[in-house]
């Protein structure tokens, strides 16, 4: 069994993450890297391994060989829900940083079998209480939410893709979610507020039960019916490739709410703690791998830290 970081729930849900499942080039001032593993579903579950038994949905082609899985699996993650298309290969994507790493661009995506991608749920993933949407169409979102039993607690995320060409698609769905995520650039697109605080109160106006705004470097917002919370970044000295770290910032935080069997203003402003400084961890390396090996000491020692610094105390 994966080593996480202790809950005080008896028995936590088990949580289902459904997203891409990519192979990355990145460029950044640092270096390059090829064929590294990427993908929102591969942070997503990486990070949020750390603190709950993980059920992960995905597509993978005929390039992906079974030591990547393996990697997935060493964390104790389930892969029923990751399906094998030899049909071609995995979806692909490179992208270089400039930089001060202030923009991105991509320079090359192949979708590959991630353009026929369909998330059918095994049935044994049909009851989790717990369920993270990584950044793929609307659609394919909303297609997850109606397999789904019961009532569960759902954090959804998205992309400025979406929001420009799926917009109806995407507002339809923010209605259904529990908690949305979204970076500071892409509240300002979908709400036309370039205040990120009256941009998180109109998302709230859109349906979701809390928002998240996402600014980066400087840290999270959160918009909740019992009132706002502002967490500033964990400051992170060894900045070598910022991809997934918005992934991972999503599944540490679902999967920190997964393990106590909590999803209120005081629970999920304690999950954002450790989320943070769970994404500080992705960027210290390229792709997965500061994330995979980093263990819940890692984790532990930035939270409190985290927690140290914002305390008046």
């Amino acid at each position: 069994m994966a080593d996480r970081i202790p809950s005080d729930a008896p028995n936590p849900a088990p949580l289902l993450v459904v997203g891409s499942v990519a192979f990355d080039n990145v460029i950044t001032p640092y270096g390059e890297r090829e064929h590294i593993l990427g993908g929102a579903a591969s942070y997503c579950s990486f990070a949020a391994s750390y603190y709950a038994q993980v059920r992960m949905v995905g597509v993978i082609g005929n390039d992906f060989g079974e030591e990547h899985l393996e990697r997935l699996r060493s964390r104790g993650i389930d892969l029923k829900g990751v399906q094998r298309d030899d049909s071609g290969p995995t979806f692909f994507w490179k992208g270089k940083y400039h930089e001060n790493f202030n923009r991105r661009d991509t320079l090359d995506i192949q979708l590959n079998v991630f353009e026929n991608f369909r998330p059918d749920l095994p049935e044994s993933y049909l009851d989790s209480e717990y369920v993270l949407l990584g950044n793929i169409h609307p659609a394919l979102q909303m297609h997850v939410l109606d397999q789904l039993q019961g009532d569960p607690f759902v954090l959804a995320d998205t992309i400025d893709l979406w929001i420009d060409i799926e917009r109806e698609a995407l507002l339809a769905l923010i209605k259904k979610v529990s908690l949305f995520v979204i970076n500071d650039s892409e509240a300002e697109e979908l709400t036309g507020e370039s205040n990120v605080i009256l941009a998180g109160k109109k998302l709230r106006e859109m349906g979701p039960e809390s928002v998240i705004v996402k600014k980066g470097e400087h840290g999270a917002i959160l918009f909740h019916e019992e009132g706002m919370f502002s967490l500033p970044a964990y400051p992170v000295t060894e900045l070598r490739d910022p991809t997934g770290a918005g992934d991972s910032f999503a599944g540490a935080l679902i999967g920190r709410l997964a393990s106590r069997g909590k999803s209120d203003f005081s629970s999920i402003k304690e999950a954002m703690i450790y989320a943070t400084c769970t994404a500080s961890l992705t960027v210290e390396e390229f792709g997965c791998d500061r994330l995979e090996s980093a263990g819940v000491s890692a984790i532990a020692e930035r939270a409190e830290e985290l927690l140290q610094m914002i305390s008046p105390k």
